[in-house]
């Protein structure tokens, strides 16, 4: 990291030489780092050795090492939520698209991250066979979970629950599609500009365009839980309602607060297992 620091210092961007120089802090633990393109990164909160429950945070568009402290915000908020006994992973493995830009409409980059999360997780799962994982999976990330879950089930990585939150839509038609035996949940703020897109897809003959069905939709097939009146970028946020639900799913409870109509206990037959 201190290498990285230095190499932009020289290149004069001083946004990426001081968000490196904070993630160089002596007490944070880092499970990898790369600085190139972008930047690739997995932080520890909490003990994960010993973490009977672990959080993997899948961030969403305009993720990087320079917008990384935002990131790391949330996964501080939830773990302290948490508490004792629980573990997150603020895990940035892929290069993130630009929130206006036209890899955000297209799953190209969620693609692309599709080997590093199944790598990443297979190795997690290695270390912490009986740990209760689930992965949390925000806005453009919901779509690189969505992807990945087949996958996992492939290579025998046991999940608890796949959480999408803020999502435009996953690239695929249903929970059905995910192919696995974890819960899955969806839940969106009430003030999150998210809801207002259209939720098609299209194919055009190089690539696709939009992700498809809303993830809260009854046909998706997910279980739904009250993420408060917060917007896009609120989820995380300490005190909210969405965070002590996401805290109640990763620990296996039940989210509290209203919840909206929705297909809970209605799950394909390759869907997931009630927490």
């Amino acid at each position: 990291i201190r290498a990285a620091e230095r190499m932009a210092a020289r290149h004069g961007d001083r946004r990426r030489a001081a968000s490196l120089h904070t993630m160089a802090d002596a007490g944070r633990r880092f499970l990898s780092f790369d600085g190139r393109d972008g930047g690739r990164t997995a932080e520890v909160f909490g003990h994960l050795a010993d973490a009977g429950r672990i959080a993997v945070l899948v961030p969403g568009s305009d993720t990087g090492l320079d917008h990384y402290e935002r990131f790391r915000a949330g996964a501080t908020a939830l773990q302290r939520e948490l508490g004792d006994g629980a573990a997150v992973i603020a895990w940035l493995g892929y290069k993130t698209p630009g929130t206006v830009s036209p890899e955000a409409l297209t799953p190209g980059r969620a693609h692309d991250a599709v080997p590093r999360l199944r790598d990443f997780l297979g190795e997690l799962s290695a270390a912490r066979p009986t740990a209760r994982t689930t992965l949390l999976c925000h806005s453009y990330g919901s779509a690189v979970c969505a992807l990945a879950a087949p996958g996992l089930r492939t290579d025998g990585i046991a999940l608890h629950g796949i959480v999408l939150y803020g999502s435009p839509g996953t690239g695929v038609d249903s929970v059905g599609d995910l192919r696995t035996t974890a819960t899955v949940w969806a839940g969106r703020g009430a003030d999150d500009w998210i809801a207002g897109i259209p939720h098609a897809r299209l194919q055009l003959p190089f690539t696709t365009l939009g992700f498809g069905p809303d993830p809260l939709s009854k046909e998706f097939g997910a279980r739904i839980f009250d993420a408060g009146a917060g917007g896009h970028s609120d989820y995380l946020r300490p005190g909210s309602v969405s965070l002590r639900n996401l805290a109640r799913i990763v620990s296996g409870g039940t989210p509290t607060g209203r919840t909206p109509p929705g297909p809970a206990g209605q799950l394909p037959p390759e869907g997931g297992r009630h927490a």
